[in-house]
This record gives C-alpha cells, sequence and structure tokens, in this order.
C-alpha cells in the first residue's frame, strides 16, 4: 500500500476532530441542530487552517443517512453511510469542487451552474464548494450573483478563499462569513505530538515546538514539515537534526547577542554575527528570534510575577529569558525590539544579508540609551533680546525702513535684512549683537525727509555665529573609547562568603529562575546575626518571590537569617567574579596559543592568524 502522508491521513473527519477553530465548528454544530442553514458560506483565512475540510464536513452533515440509512441533518455525520464515504473519497455526485485558481473564467462558471437546475441525484442537497474564490474574474462573480442570491431550496454554496479582500463586496453581503483563524503554536504543538503518538515516531519536545513554531499557524504546513523531519532524521525527530533541516538559529547565539547589548559588549557582538556567518545561519532568522525573546522579556519586565509561574520542562528558555530580563532596562528592550524589527525589513536591501545584519546589531550597541550630558551650546545660547544695549524695532517699521535703506545704499556696502525679534537663533548657534555703520552722502528717499530720533540710531543686526565648545570638552574620548579592562575585584572576606554561599546554592539547585538571577547579581553589604543586607542594581529582581526562595535556600544551609534589600551600585557580586574568573581563563588559553612555539612558526611562515573568539579554555 502506497504511503499517505500526515496532513491527509490525519485530515479531520467530524467537527469533533477540528483542532483551533472551536467558534467556527460551535456556530455550525448548532445551526445543524437546529436546522436554521445558510445557502452560502464563505469560509477564510490562510493556507492550511481547514477551509476545504470544514466544506467536506459541512457536506457530510447536511447528507448523512446514518448507519441504518435513516439519518438526517446532523452535526455529527455517521462516516459510515455511503454518502460520507463518497465524500470522503471525493467521488459524490452532488458534491463539486471548483478551484478558481485554475477555472476561473465566466465559461467555467457557468457551466457550474448548468448544474443548479437539477435536483440531487445521492443526497438531499447539492453542495458547490468554490476554493480560492476571489481568484474568478469579474464577470465570473457577475455571472453567479443572482444563482448566489436565490439558489434552489436544495442548492448549498460553500466559498474558500485566502484573501477576503479581493471578493467583491456584492458577493460577501450574499453570504454568511467565518473566519478560521492561524493556530497557536502551543495548539500545534499538542496536535503534533498526538499524531506522532499514534505514528508511534519518537521525538523531542524542543523539535516538536520548532516545527511548531516554523509551521506559523498553519496546521497543514505543520504536517508536512514533520513529514520531512521523520524523512531527515531516518525515522526519529531530534532537535540538532529538526534545526539543520529548517535552518533555524540555535537560541543560545541568540541569549548571547543579546546579553552582549545589555553589557556594551561590542566585541562579542561582532564574533557571535561572524559565527552565524561561518555556520550559514540565517540573518533573517536571527531578527525573528531576537524579536521573540525580546518580547518575552518585555512581557516579564511589566510583569514579573510570570517568571515564577513558568515551567522549565515546557519552556526550556524561561530561566535564561528571566535573566536577561534583570540584566536589560524596559525601555531599552523596547528600543531593541523597535530596531530589530526595522532592521528585518532592511535584509533584502543590502547586497549581503550578513553585512546588514552585523550593521543592525551594531546599530542596537550605537542606539543604547545612555546618560549624556547636555550639550554645551544649549547653555550658551543668546537671543537678540538678551544682548545688552539692543534697541527693539517693530518688525513692519524695520522692514520698510530696510527696504528703503537697500535701494539707497551704495554698490560697495551690504546691509543684511533685519531679523524679527520672533526668530530663534539655530541650534548650535549664538547671535553676535552688530551695529552697522551711518552712511554718510548720498540721496535720501522721500519717505526719510524728516527722521525721526529713532531713526537716527545704529540698527542692531543678529548675525549666526558657530559656538565651539570649550577648549576642556574637545577630543574627549568617547566613553568606550576610554573603557579598558575591568578594574579587578578588591578582596573582601563578605565577598568571598557571599561568592562561595551562592555557588553552593546553585550547584544544589536549590534555587532557579528570579531567585538565581538575585543570588548572582546582588552583593553582600552587611550581615548580623539574624539578618544579611543585600544590594542590587536594578529593582526587577527586588520581588517578594524571589527573597522568599532565597531565605528558603539559604535557611536549607543553616543560615537561618532574613534579607534586607537595598537598591544601588555593586562592585562585587557572584556574577562579577565568574564573569572576572571567565575572562582570566580565556587570557591565559590566548597566551598559551600565542606563545607556544609550534603556532608562532605557523604565524611567521604562513602568515596565519588566529580568529578572535576561537579559542576556548578547557
Amino acid at each position: 500500500m502506497s504511503y499517505l502522508v500526515l496532513a491527509r491521513k490525519f485530515r479531520p473527519k467530524t467537527f469533533g476532530e477540528m483542532v483551533g477553530q472551536g467558534h467556527v465548528v460551535q456556530a455550525l454544530e448548532n445551526a445543524l441542530t437546529t436546522q436554521r442553514l445558510h445557502h452560502a458560506y464563505l469560509f477564510t483565512g490562510t493556507r492550511g487552517v481547514g477551509k476545504t475540510t470544514v466544506s467536506r464536513i459541512l457536506a457530510k452533515s447536511l447528507n448523512c443517512q446514518g448507519p441504518d440509512g435513516q439519518g438526517g441533518i446532523t452535526a455529527t455525520p455517521c462516516g459510515v453511510c455511503q454518502a460520507c464515504k463518497d465524500i470522503d473519497s471525493g467521488r459524490f455526485v452532488d458534491y463539486t469542487e471548483l478551484d478558481a485558481a485554475s477555472n476561473r473564467g465566466v465559461d467555467e462558471v457557468q457551466s457550474l451552474l448548468e448544474q443548479a437546475v437539477y435536483k440531487p441525484v445521492q443526497g438531499r442537497f447539492k453542495v458547490f464548494m468554490i476554493d480560492e474564490v476571489h481568484m474568478l474574474t469579474n464577470t465570473a462573480f457577475n455571472a453567479m450573483l443572482k444563482t448566489l442570491e436565490e439558489p434552489p431550496e436544495y442548492l448549498k454554496f460553500v466559498l474558500a478563499t485566502t484573501d477576503p479582500q479581493k471578493v467583491p463586496v456584492t458577493v460577501l453581503s450574499r453570504c454568511l462569513q467565518f473566519n478560521l483563524r492561524p493556530m497557536a503554536p502551543e495548539t500545534v504543538l499538542e496536535h503534533l505530538t498526538s499524531v506522532l503518538q499514534a505514528e508511534q515516531v519518537p521525538a523531542e519536545p524542543q523539535a516538536l515546538r520548532l516545527l511548531a513554531r516554523a509551521a506559523r499557524g498553519s496546521m497543514r504546513d505543520a504536517l508536512s514539515l514533520t513529514d520531512q523531519a521523520i524523512a531527515f532524521g531516518n525515522g526519529e525527530l531530534l532537535e540538532n537534526g529538526v534545526r539543520q533541516m529548517l535552518g533555524s538559529v540555535d537560541r543560545g547565539h541568540v541569549f548571547k547577542l543579546i546579553e552582549a547589548l545589555a553589557l556594551g559588549d561590542g566585541r562579542t557582538v561582532v564574533d557571535t554575527s561572524e559565527a552565524l556567518r561561518r555556520d550559514g545561519m540565517s540573518a533573517a532568522s536571527t531578527l525573528e528570534e531576537m524579536t521573540a525573546v525580546l518580547q518575552a522579556m518585555a512581557v516579564l519586565q511589566a510583569v514579573p510575577s510570570r517568571a515564577e509561574s513558568a515551567d522549565s520542562a515546557t519552556d526550556p528558555d524561561a530561566a535564561d529569558t528571566a535573566r536577561l530580563a534583570s540584566l536589560m532596562p524596559a525601555d531599552e528592550t523596547q528600543l531593541l525590539y523597535s530596531l530589530c524589527l526595522h532592521g528585518r525589513g532592511e535584509l533584502g536591501l543590502a547586497p549581503d544579508e550578513y553585512a546588514a545584519l552585523t550593521m543592525v546589531l551594531l546599530r542596537l550597541l550605537a542606539f543604547k540609551p545612555s546618560s549624556a550630558a547636555a550639550s554645551p551650546a544649549s547653555t550658551e545660547k543668546k537671543t537678540l533680546n538678551e544682548a545688552p544695549g539692543a534697541v527693539s524695532v517693530p518688525a513692519t517699521v524695520a522692514s520698510a525702513r530696510g527696504t528703503a535703506e537697500i535701494a539707497a545704499a551704495p554698490a560697495s556696502i551690504s546691509v543684511a535684512a533685519p531679523v524679527p525679534r520672533s526668530n530663534p537663533a539655530p541650534a548650535g548657534q549664538r547671535l553676535a549683537v552688530v551695529s552697522e555703520p551711518v552712511r554718510q552722502g548720498g540721496p535720501r528717499p522721500a519717505a526719510e525727509t524728516e527722521p525721526s530720533p529713532a531713526a537716527e540710531a545704529p540698527r542692531v543686526l543678529a548675525v549666526p555665529m558657530r559656538v565651539q565648545p570649550p577648549p576642556s570638552q574637545r577630543d574627549v574620548p568617547r566613553p568606550d573609547e576610554q573603557r579598558g579592562p575591568a578594574p579587578p575585584i578588591p578582596p573582601s572576606e563578605d565577598g568571598d562568603f557571599w561568592h562561595a554561599t551562592v555557588t553552593q546554592m546553585i550547584a544544589a539547585e536549590s534555587i532557579n529562575a528570579l531567585a538565581r538571577e538575585l543570588a548572582l547579581q546582588s552583593q553582600l553589604v552587611a550581615r548580623d546575626v539574624d539578618q544579611w543586607i543585600l544590594r542590587v542594581e536594578r529593582e526587577l529582581l527586588n520581588q517578594p518571590s524571589a527573597r522568599e526562595k532565597l531565605t528558603d535556600a539559604l535557611a536549607a544551609l543553616g543560615h537561618g537569617v532574613k534579607l534586607a534589600i537595598e537598591i544601588g551600585g555593586v562592585v562585587d557580586s557572584p556574577a562579577r567574579r565568574n564573569k572576572q574568573a571567565a575572562d582570566e581563563r580565556q587570557r591565559v588559553a590566548e597566551e598559551a596559543i600565542r606563545s607556544d612555539p609550534e603556532v608562532q612558526m605557523l604565524m611567521r611562515e604562513f602568515d596565519a592568524k588566529i580568529v578572535p573568539g576561537t579559542l576556548k579554555p578547557a
């Protein structure tokens, strides 16, 4: 017997087997039960969500004869009568499917409508199903309008489309419209699990999550990808195999990128981008995964209590997401999410998508919010009205006078047009006060035969001048340029004790998620007999549930104390010590490689280079 693909083998046969479309199923079941049946139905939705399947189940419900041949219209077709079997196999005479994508002309539609005058041969109703109805021509739509509005009592129309915007409103108004929604990844995951259990195919949960996300709401796509993954994995679904088949990016790279962006580590960002290029990972997939993680981080930052309810069994990335949410401020998370979304659209404009990915990541680093000082130019800007000795001249008088003076001025003298008082100075410029010299000689216009005393006063003009910053603020290196290696953590008894205690709790797995981050990111500033004081930099870590879990873990180690949390600068924390130890191991490993005689010989004779980021300490 030939193999039947999963999408066809597990196509629902009844409304009860439909997945993820409860709103449509409920409406149709109630209509069939009460026999309040419309003459035309329009099913809309993306590909693979069940439009054709619902049409066939509806046709069976209308024509089901029951196991004993005495049945009537029902919401639960039996599936064993001749009508149900013929509809499932595509041989039912009174059920006609027309593919409008390839039969879109008026002749095909008229040929279909000619059959409407004849009563059903086998069933109670004739059912005309037109798939992708939006592909019909305007003439074809016009040809079916009258029959669609007033069909015979034995005729039902079922229309399906993925683009309802292209269906004329005259057709929409004649149909009962149902929108089949894209399915949530959790719904797809649950259905794939049941299908693979029925097929007795072993599968890793994370592999199924990748397939559920890749389906993008389409159950048919999910089952087709599952078929492909089974063939790729030789009868089993493994996470690495599915990830390789889909070309999706490992979440480890994504977490590493976001952590480097949070810490302002440009070297790690560039090295990770180069690693993605070497591995052939998709740049678009990288940004999509980053937006998904940033969205989850934003949710945790807005609702910190969700970190406690996260289940690591169903979401293995929950702990890493909570850790990153505690490292990055909420406003920075929102900014990175927006830049990733816009950067996704720019990949197609660049000649090299990996270069575009690197630029997007560097843009995320460059636009990282910082407390920049106010511009010195903004504090030194002066206006004309603030200048000492300035003379205020009404705008209308100044304009008339300026026009007359320009007409009578000698060619060797250039007069600037007066600037009204309301015009502000451009940003970064100051207005210098300049007195215009009084002209001598030359005829006066008739309008100035009797000048007023105010007219003889020197005119004050506003001349824009660029303001230079003071010498003390010039040539100051950028913060990232003057930042060297992190200073060593000063040794302290409390720091050594807290680092050892946190390491012991993590090894015993007595703390996780937010409580683990609270312990790692905090500094023990004081400890008394019954109370310890911890200091953290971010208020997000100071959650009652995290403090309670950390207190219980300390009590299990014999430290029955209360914890008090204060917000402030952290100098010595277990996380900083771990980072410093890792950097030291990395430095020692790199020095050992560079000082190796054979490596030096290769670099000298073959012009070899050590690729940054490829050395890892043992």
